[in-house]
């Protein structure tokens, strides 16, 4: 089972969701506080088992409706994918992969984990 692990900055909170194996797959904006951070995990876990994914490294890829994973290329090249959330907004991304299969196991495993994944707080 996943978890999101809070932790604080020098500018604010933010969240990593980490698969059961300890790897992080995902990591939120810095929030400005607390309770917007707690609401960015809600948002994730309510979003990301409805999202689909937008492939926008496949030339004339279909737009899709919100939630989705938007898969795109980097500056060098790799391969990266966001969440957005149905109003629009980011509210996690993916580390860059080397292989699109790696891109598309990282969204599975965020499927998969962030719905039950529990909260826990980093001192």
């Amino acid at each position: 089972m996943g978890t999101f692990v809070v932790k604080e900055t020098a500018n604010g909170i933010m969240f990593n969701l980490k698969a059961g194996n300890g790897e992080v797959i995902a990591t939120s904006e810095v929030y400005s506080s607390k309770d917007a951070c707690l609401n960015g995990i809600e948002s994730v876990k309510k979003n990301a088992a409805l999202a689909n994914i937008e492939d926008q490294t496949v030339e004339g890829f279909e737009s899709l409706k919100n939630p989705k994973f938007e898969v795109y290329l980097d500056k060098r090249g790799e391969y990266r994918f966001r969440l957005i959330a149905t109003n629009g907004q980011i509210i996690s991304v993916g580390e860059s992969y080397k292989a699109k299969a790696g891109c598309l196991n990282g969204i599975e495993s965020i499927k998969k984990n962030a719905p039950e994944a529990e909260v826990k707080e980093v001192e």
